[in-house]
């Protein structure tokens, strides 16, 4: 079965990560003490008298334990399939970090003597190479998992009851993930005629039939994906799926109204689930959030004053009128907000302004503006919105008032966007989303920034910034 078969992988990955934490211990104890050309061990006397190679050494044996217990709590032995490459890596980062300082505090405080001598620098060296090391480990040990499963070993036999939008999509993402090794044993539906094939996948039976199939074949889990019309069966397909021990996993029906991931909030013995989970809603988030954008526009702001003087210059000698342009346009709780960019069109009235967006060969925009447009230049003011507090660094880009009321009658949770401060930079566009391209694409990127926000996607989108975000060939 595939429980004894992941308590065996399980233990597996605990053994390999233990394995990898002393050998990344002793490899960081070799170099420490005996490559680097002042190591202490060549030293006599000094703060490295008190503390011999034997106590290094036998502190593994309080180091490792920490180790494994903070991988455990971190919750890194759940099964790979639930789990991205991506949020693996940084779930060791921070294990490996706390497991460190704990270890530093432990030993100064209560082995004061032992403690002060003991080097802290080894351990957070240590700490370096041990968290190479286990991301390594882990991605090797995924990428023989994926092959055997790929031949047909650790599968996972499910049974899929109710063909909705739901069922196809989560068969859609079983084709594409061989690696999860999902072996689909069919579909009961009390709608579609048995034989009715979905891609490869076949409709074998009513829902009626689910306890007889579950008493008779080897299935590991089962999927609920019914359509929101026949949600009045739930119970009884949960009440027959535990009758016979089986794992169920439901797939709601109404996966476009609500966030990928929904949270329940307990009401006195209640449950309670949020349509939409906003990361940001929480204090110290946005507080982190804010900080990062205070410290990040100052550093930027100094970064490219000599581009941003430069631009002004050239701005104000190309054509008459003010250097910088000032636009009214929709932030956070709906709020609106004067946005700064460099002026890269000749002055106009503001009723022709407000008319149209800019096109292809725009008689409009001069010859510096169409420099700063696509090189994104004409942007930089934006960092005194974000010193102010109307922008952040990143987020979804705002929008002019009248284009708002447009889009959120055409477009399905347009104002979604502005449950967080609007960006100089988002999700949207360093996936190529900018200028004259799809808003409801676009709106679906800010939706999964919006949902799935942390400081790590904020770095990530950052450094792609400088990468792919710059240069913009849809902007004229």
């Amino acid at each position: 079965m595939i429980k004894d078969n992941q308590q065996q992988l399980n233990r597996l990955r605990f053994l390999l990560d233990l394995l990898t934490v002393v050998a990344a211990y002793f490899l960081t104890f070799w170099f420490f003490f005996y490559i680097l050309p002042h190591g202490p061990f060549r030293k006599l006397g000094g703060v490295f008298s008190t503390v011999t190679r034997e106590h290094y050494v036998n502190a593994i044996l309080y180091i490792a334990p920490v180790h494994m217990a903070f991988y455990a709590l971190s919750h890194l032995y759940r099964p790979m399939r639930v789990t991205g490459r991506r949020k693996e890596a940084f779930d060791i980062f921070r294990s490996n970090l706390l497991s460190v300082l704990l270890v530093v505090v432990v030993f100064w405080m209560f082995i004061p003597n032992f403690g002060t001598n003991f080097s802290r620098k080894f351990l957070f060296e240590f700490g370096v190479v041990n968290t190479f090391a286990m991301v390594f480990q882990r991605n090797m040990l995924r990428i023989v998992v994926v092959q055997f499963r790929k031949k047909g070993f650790n599968q996972k036999h499910i049974l899929v009851v109710g063909y909705s939008r739901s069922c196809e999509a989560f068969l859609d993402r079983v084709m594409v993930n061989a690696r999860w090794g999902y072996d689909i044993y069919g579909i009961l539906d009390d709608r579609m005629k048995v034989g009715t094939t979905y891609k490869k996948y076949s409709v074998i039976g009513t829902i009626d039939e689910l306890t007889s199939i579950l008493e008779k074949n080897v299935i590991d889990e089962v999927f609920v994906t019914l359509r929101l019309k026949e949600y009045e069966k739930l119970e009884e397909v949960v009440a027959a799926c535990e009758k016979a021990g089986i794992m169920t996993k439901f797939v709601p029906d109404y996966g476009n109204l609500m966030s990928t991931r929904p949270y329940t909030e307990d009401l006195v013995g209640l449950p309670v689930i949020y349509v939409r989970q906003v990361p940001l809603n929480d204090i110290l988030n946005a507080f982190m959030k804010r900080v990062v954008d205070i410290f990040g526009s100052l550093f930027a702001i100094v970064l490219f004053s000599p581009v941003m003087l430069v631009t002004a210059i050239l701005v104000k000698c190309s054509s008459p009128g003010p250097v910088i342009f000032k636009q009214e346009r929709v932030g956070l709780h709906n709020k609106p907000f004067m946005m700064y960019k460099f002026r890269s069109m000749g002055v106009q009235r503001e009723e022709d302004e407000k008319g149209e967006w800019t096109t292809k060969n725009d008689p409009r925009v001069t010859g510096v503006g169409k420099v700063i447009r696509r090189t994104s230049i004409d942007e930089l003011p934006q960092l005194f919105n974000v010193l102010a507090g109307s922008m952040s660094l990143i987020g979804p880009r705002p929008e002019r008032p009248q284009f708002v009321e447009k889009f959120k009658e055409e477009i399905p949770r347009y104002m979604v966007k502005h449950q967080v401060r609007p960006g100089m930079t988002g999700w949207a566009q360093v996936n190529g989303l900018r200028g004259d391209t799809s808003i409801r694409d676009r709106i679906d990127h800010d939706i999964y920034y919006i949902e799935n926000w942390s400081l790590g996607l904020d770095f990530k989108i950052l450094f792609l910034t400088f990468f792919k975000g710059f240069i913009n060939k849809n902007a004229y």
